[in-house]
């Protein structure tokens, strides 16, 4: 394909939906899973990911909008899972399990019911986000505007929280409030990306951009630009190359995540820093 081929490609309407919509959602999953991979929560999108396919079983079989019966229902588990990772004594990953586990099967037993693993549900396990509408646009704008501005706003008590919890709520941080902030961000940013990657393969794009970013950079500022950077070029070339290999988008972009994490990886252990 030529360059003026290629870059005719990014005129389509529904293209530009799905540039959209995937920048977005791709910035919120990077500077969350900063925070996230540091604190050894990133499991949790995965947990929220298997939520969101059981609430997205639960709207397809009564015939409700999929967002609209996800976004309360993931939120509550957010906030189930961060109660009961609080009181579980440091066993946040057995937590995250069971959600996880019992909302896949009830998922699983409500689709088997009712309509079966027909289209719609095979898009939102695996991704389509070229199927993107306006309103699927407007709606990821709005939230992610809602993550991204939460999150500058309480950047410092964040980084706080990172660095060390004990010394957070010495200096009077409510490390509490902020964890199920946290979890509430997640959870926002699940749903949006449940329909650009799927619900396999949500938990991948907080994940991978975080620990690039990590072996790349040292302090926390600049591990969450770095991250935040990688998210997005890793999803216009996934894209760009999902469009013109004819393969699902969700698996392109985290293929092409998992091959920039490999090359960082490399490039630490046989190119030592100062060389």
């Amino acid at each position: 394909m030529s360059l003026p081929g290629m870059l005719a490609v990014f005129t389509y309407p529904f293209i530009v939906r799905a540039l959209l919509v995937g920048v977005a959602v791709s910035l919120c999953a990077a500077l969350l899973g900063v925070i996230l991979v540091l604190t050894r929560h990133s499991m949790i999108g995965h947990g929220l990911a298997e939520v969101g396919f059981a609430a997205l079983s639960l709207a397809l079989a009564l015939g409700l909008p999929p967002l609209a019966v996800s976004i309360p229902i993931v939120v509550a588990a957010s906030f189930l899972i961060m109660l009961l990772s609080q009181r579980s004594g440091g066993q946040g990953d057995a937590v995250i399990g069971m959600v996880a586990s019992g909302a896949l099967s009830t998922g699983v037993i409500i689709t088997a019911l009712t309509r079966g693993f027909n289209i719609d549900v095979y898009n939102y396990m695996f991704g389509s986000i070229l199927a993107a509408s306006k309103a699927d646009v407007t709606l990821s704008a709005a939230l992610s505007a809602v993550v991204i501005g939460l999150y500058v706003l309480f950047y410092n008590r964040l980084f706080s929280i990172v660095y060390d919890e004990s010394y957070a709520q010495a200096c009077g941080i409510n490390v509490t409030f902020y964890q199920f902030l946290l979890a509430f961000l997640t959870a926002l940013t699940v749903v949006l990306g449940m329909r650009m990657m799927g619900v396999l393969l949500i938990s991948s794009l907080i994940i991978f951009p975080a620990m690039t970013a990590k072996g790349l950079v040292a302090s926390f500022k600049a591990v969450v630009v770095a991250a935040a950077i990688v998210s997005v070029v890793c999803f216009l070339v996934g894209m760009f190359l999902s469009f013109i290999m004819d393969i699902p988008t969700g698996a392109s972009v985290v293929a092409v995540n998992a091959a920039v994490l490999l090359l960082s990886t490399l490039k630490g252990r046989y190119l030592p820093a100062g060389r």
